[in-house]
């Protein structure tokens, strides 16, 4: 299955904590990274505390949804992620935005992830690893970006990891 993490920090090094996360993702059992999108500054959206870092990560993984959700989280908490308060600053966040074609409404997990194609810091660096990518339900991620130009966001000079 082809999934896309979205990863964001804005605690700590969070330069750092971002270019961990694709480490800890390829090192996922029955997973690979397939693509890696550049870094990304944002400001907070519904939250508050220093601009964020951003990118997103496509991998193919045969971990089920639900535990591909228990990897992410056993990463964010590697990095020390607490959970505070609704959109509280963070050392690190992992997102599972979308997964295969799949359409999925749980208590713990949602996907498409419901706000994805609101967030420029989730588009911006979905569409530069996955330009023709459609998000079931919504349409075509690069033809609603456009829609989000009053969200501030930059892509960092050189920040695609190796």
């Amino acid at each position: 299955m082809i999934a896309y993490i979205g990863i964001g920090a804005n605690l700590g090094d969070a330069r750092a904590n971002v270019v961990d996360a694709f480490v800890r993702l390829a090192a996922l059992p029955a997973t690979c990274v397939l693509a890696r999108s550049s870094l990304w500054r944002t400001a907070p959206i519904d939250s508050s505390g220093d601009d964020y870092i951003n990118a997103v990560a496509s991998i193919d993984t045969q971990l089920a949804p639900l535990e591909l959700l228990d990897a992410v989280r056993a990463i964010e908490l590697a990095h020390g992620r607490e959970r505070p308060y609704r959109n509280a600053p963070r050392t690190l966040d992992l997102d599972i935005l979308l997964y295969d074609d799949l359409q999925l409404d749980t208590d713990v997990l949602t996907v498409p992830h419901p706000r994805m194609h609101q967030r420029a810091f989730v588009l911006a660096p979905l569409c530069e690893i996955a330009p023709a990518l459609r998000i079931p339900g919504v349409g075509l991620a690069a033809a609603l970006l456009p829609a989000l130009a009053e969200q501030a966001i930059a892509r960092l000079d050189g920040a695609a990891p190796a």
